[in-house]
């Protein structure tokens, strides 16, 4: 069984090569831009058939040069949501996406493909429906095409697939081998290193009507990610946009307490809590950025009620659990 997982070399890409792996999958073209050569290393430890550079790939996929592929999984974008080059950001998350589409249809392909709780911008309910999605950058527009599009090629639901197009609005994805992608990496790699540098994390203050770190997000774990993507492989018959996070909104405070708690515990020092870690400036605010000023979403928790009823009962990690295992990852350097 072939399989293509394009952006590869990335934090999702990656992890999900490994998920496969384990599966004992390694039958896999792995499609990335290694530009940013440090990013090998995502690939390093992994069984992979194939790499093919992402400026190949496409065009000789919609060529057939690969022969009989069972799926992609289309985990290749510009994720950066301060990306201001709006040309750049449709060539690849858009154009490139509605080429890939139209040759897995041709070639009898399931398409497995990264959208984005971006999609849903300045909206205050997150559930896969048009009503709800508000962009507030072009990266969420860009994605939010691409399911347009799906849309009308596939159908409302995806009811006229004739092989299976799943699309997984991912939320604030955080774990291991995000490492590369710099400030766009989640706010537990950063709080990490901060911790690690000057013995304190770094929260915004106030914005938006919540207070100082009192933001929430719906942070959903790695090895999450890859288990829904997985269950949705095994079953074929399973289309539409879904909904990929935990269904529960946390406060980044939560995240930076469990941070902090995790590497003082490796220190034999007590746990915190939230008011004594301000008090020590242990949890440090700052003033929020005027660069993210109305482009930032201060709320976002999954509507799960669409992967439910596609059947898949995943039970997803907390932010204790989730973050707690990777800073015991990070403090490790496990492969």
């Amino acid at each position: 069984m072939k399989i293509v997982v394009t952006g590869a070399a990335g934090f999702i890409g990656r992890n999900l090569v490994r998920g496969l792996n384990a599966r004992g999958i390694d039958d896999i073209i792995a499609v990335d831009d290694l530009t940013q050569g440090d990013k090998f290393r995502n690939l390093a430890d992994l069984k992979i058939a194939d790499y093919i550079d992402a400026d190949d790939f496409y065009s000789q996929f919609a060529d057939g040069a690969f022969g009989k592929v069972e799926a992609v999984f289309h985990e290749g974008a510009c994720s950066d949501t301060m990306e201001l080059d709006g040309k750049y950001m449709m060539n690849n998350n858009y154009t490139l996406s509605c080429g890939l589409f139209r040759a897995c249809r041709t070639r009898n392909t399931r398409l497995l493909y990264a959208s984005s709780a971006a999609t849903y911008g300045g909206s205050d309910t997150f559930s896969e429906s048009p009503k709800h999605e508000k962009p507030l950058n072009v990266y969420g527009y860009s994605k939010l095409l691409f399911d347009q599009r799906m849309r009308r090629e596939l159908g409302a639901q995806f009811e006229n697939a004739q092989t299976q197009v799943a699309g997984f609005r991912y939320f604030n994805v955080y774990g291991p081998h995000e490492q590369h992608k710099g400030r766009m990496a989640s706010v537990a790699f950063h709080q990490f290193n901060q911790f690690q540098a000057e013995g304190k994390v770094k929260l915004f203050g106030h914005y938006g009507g919540y207070s100082d770190g009192g933001q929430m997000r719906d942070f959903v774990f790695i090895d999450d990610v890859v288990a829904v993507n997985l269950w949705f492989f095994d079953h074929p018959e399973k289309s539409g946009i879904f909904n990929l996070g935990t269904g529960r909104a946390q406060a980044f405070n939560d995240v930076a307490l469990t941070v902090v708690n995790t590497l003082r515990k490796a220190q034999n020092a007590d746990p915190l809590n939230l008011e004594d870690a301000v008090r020590g400036a242990i949890i440090d605010y700052i003033n929020f950025p005027e660069a993210l000023m109305g482009k930032y979403q201060s709320y976002t928790q999954a509507d799960l009620s669409a992967l439910r009823e596609a059947g898949c009962q995943h039970a997803f990690a907390d932010v204790k659990t989730g973050v707690t295992a990777y800073m015991e990852w990070l403090s490790g350097a496990k492969n």
